[in-house]
């Protein structure tokens, strides 16, 4: 978790009081969503300040780009800049209650073990303890492969029919070379099925061009054209391999406190509504170990609607990242409860897709 913070020479300077105060307006930020002012403040901190003294450190960590006042009001909420420094330096993570953690492994072990099922629950879960929008990205492209079928649409087009050794079933429509007898699509079909089982999308089309090369005088030439425009449609590309599943919208509609909440939450529905963008966002989080949070504007996608993003990649039975889990929602989530929540899942998820 790298500060973005512009002014870490001030930061790092900050005394005591000063660290005080602002552990005080974030906390006060992220339970009640409200700015807190000089008065209340003089009233919670551990230190005897009037209010007078409490305004001149606000001044002071207003300068530095971490508090501000939001319209008129006397008083003050953190910047993102302050969010930032506060998860990085001043937040303590806990570890999970061990009545949460078997909280989390029962439900997501409940769901069965198809690889789909355990990645639904895992962010159907997440959404509930959280208050937030759960997320799984996943690679479809892990999934490994059981059996193949042709269905016959119409003369020129086809229904694949792939289904995965968890149960997955996913269909494509394939244009199919003209004047196919049907002989040719069961044919394709048993040269598939010997050669697919076990593997993953990306294993089966490696062994099928191999195979291609060494079985053409063996297959018919419609058959071999089938199996190609197959292999076409199967390369899918990047983001076509991928599967987004959000859970637990309704969550971000609770807790609202204006109309420009209102109008965040909407921005954020549309950024999810586009998945593309998404699913960039959290691919960026595969490559890094353990828990990565975004807070506002430090990712593209969620700048205007002022949302925090907190994943963490999952793993398969290589040791493979092979997609993330997370939440997204409000700047002002719980981070210190949902970081190890996040964390935890991750590593459920990864224990029950390599058992």
């Amino acid at each position: 978790m790298s500060s973005e913070a512009p002014q870490s020479a001030g930061l790092a300077q900050l005394n005591e009081r000063s660290r005080e105060i602002f552990r005080r307006i974030v906390e006060s930020y992220l339970a009640t969503g409200e700015p807190v002012g000089s008065r209340n403040l003089s009233r919670i901190i551990p230190m005897t300040l009037s209010p007078a003294s409490v305004r001149n450190v606000m001044s002071d960590l207003e300068h530095l780009g971490l508090i501000y006042a939001p319209h008129t009001s006397a008083g003050r909420l953190p910047t993102e800049i302050g969010l930032r420094f506060f998860v990085d330096a001043l937040m303590q993570v806990g570890d999970l209650p061990d009545a949460e953690r078997r909280q989390i492994e029962a439900q997501v072990a409940a769901s069965g073990q198809s690889y789909e099922s355990v990645l639904s629950e895992a962010s159907s879960m997440l959404s509930g303890l959280t208050r937030a929008a759960g997320v799984v990205l996943s690679a479809k492209a892990n999934v490994r492969l059981k059996h193949i079928e042709f269905v016959r649409l119409e003369p020129e087009r086809a229904l694949v029919i792939m289904v995965a050794e968890d149960g997955q079933v996913e269909n494509r429509v394939l244009n199919l070379p003209p004047g196919l007898p049907g002989s040719a699509l069961v044919e394709a079909t048993n040269f598939l099925n010997a050669r697919i089982r076990g593997r993953t999308l990306a294993e089966a089309r490696t062994e099928l061009e191999r195979s291609l090369e060494t079985a053409r005088a063996e297959l018919d030439q419609l058959t071999q054209k089938i199996i190609e425009a197959g292999l076409a449609s199967w390369s899918g590309g990047g983001n076509d391999e991928r599967k987004l599943i959000v859970r637990g919208h309704a969550h971000l509609l609770e807790d609202l406190h204006a109309l420009a909440d209102l109008e965040r939450v909407r921005l954020l529905f549309d950024d999810l509504e586009t998945q593309r963008g998404v699913v960039d966002l959290l691919g960026r989080a595969e490559q890094a170990e353990g828990v990565r949070i975004f807070i506002g504007s430090e990712n593209k996608l969620f700048s205007l609607s002022g949302s925090s993003t907190i994943i963490a990649p999952y793993r398969d039975g290589t040791g493979n990242i092979v997609g993330v889990v997370g939440v997204i929602g409000p700047t002002r989530l719980n981070y210190a409860r949902i970081i190890p929540m996040v964390d935890y899942t991750a590593r459920v998820v990864s224990k029950l897709l390599s058992g």
